[in-house]
């Protein structure tokens, strides 16, 4: 059966396209676009719409929110927060999938991280 077997982009809108990347690639290490293509690991990947007026994303305009699987959300959350980016954690974000936190990137965009519950 034909079908999409993962997600070969994320495009987005940035008023710095080359300074976001850059600050993509220097607090959560994905290759810079102009550099590299950024090969992620295998793993589980979640394709979900929302409701319309879902407060989940934060802004009522923000229309998208990507999530980035982590391997240690602790060390992340304890780098990012070195590096002067501001986290936030909710207890009741986690559940039995996993942990999550959020951080923005410097033009306001909602990042989730996730770390899944281990198999």
């Amino acid at each position: 059966m034909a079908r999409a077997v993962g997600i070969g982009g994320v495009f987005f809108r940035a008023g710095d396209p080359a300074g976001l990347a850059e600050w993509y690639q220097k607090h959560l290490g994905i290759d810079n676009l102009h550099i590299s293509v950024w090969q992620q690991e295998a793993g589980m990947t979640i394709f979900g719409p929302f409701a319309r007026d879902s407060d989940y994303f934060g802004r009522d305009e923000q229309q998208w929110m990507i999530n980035f699987r982590v391997d240690d959300l602790d060390g992340l959350i304890a780098k990012l927060t070195a590096e002067g980016v501001k986290v936030e954690t909710r207890a009741e974000w986690d559940s039995e999938v996993g942990r999550f936190a959020r951080i923005h990137d410097p033009e306001g965009n909602p990042v989730e991280l996730w770390e899944p519950e281990a198999t």
